[in-house]
């Protein structure tokens, strides 16, 4: 949610310079180069808390440490595997197991 409160400020501050500089008639390459410069500037100098709270969030994310995002497709197919598991106790599901190499791939 940081990162997406930071991103927004960004845009917020970016679309309005963006257009104040396309009036300008500076042209829309470097209306946007100017606007992102400015954006980025003014978000660097007035908005440090922001920034290192969506910085913290997104190393949470990619650390390895989060709680992972999954599907309601995704969550319904381990309910049914868990249930299939449970009322037959023979079944053994080996998700994370790396498949056998082929006697061809063995002989290469």
């Amino acid at each position: 949610m940081a990162f997406l409160k930071y991103s927004l400020i960004r845009l917020a501050l970016f679309v309005p310079l963006f257009i104040v500089f396309a009036f300008l008639q500076t042209g829309l390459l470097l209306a946007a180069i100017f606007a992102g410069l400015i954006a980025f500037a003014i978000s660097y100098l007035f908005f440090k808390k922001q920034r290192d709270d969506a910085t913290a969030s997104m190393h949470e994310r990619f650390s390895g440490r989060a709680k992972p995002i999954r599907s309601a497709l995704e969550i319904e197919d381990a309910d049914i595997e868990d249930r299939l598991v449970d009322e037959n106790p023979a079944v053994t599901v080996e998700n994370d197991r790396r498949p056998k190499e082929s006697k061809e791939s063995k002989e290469s």
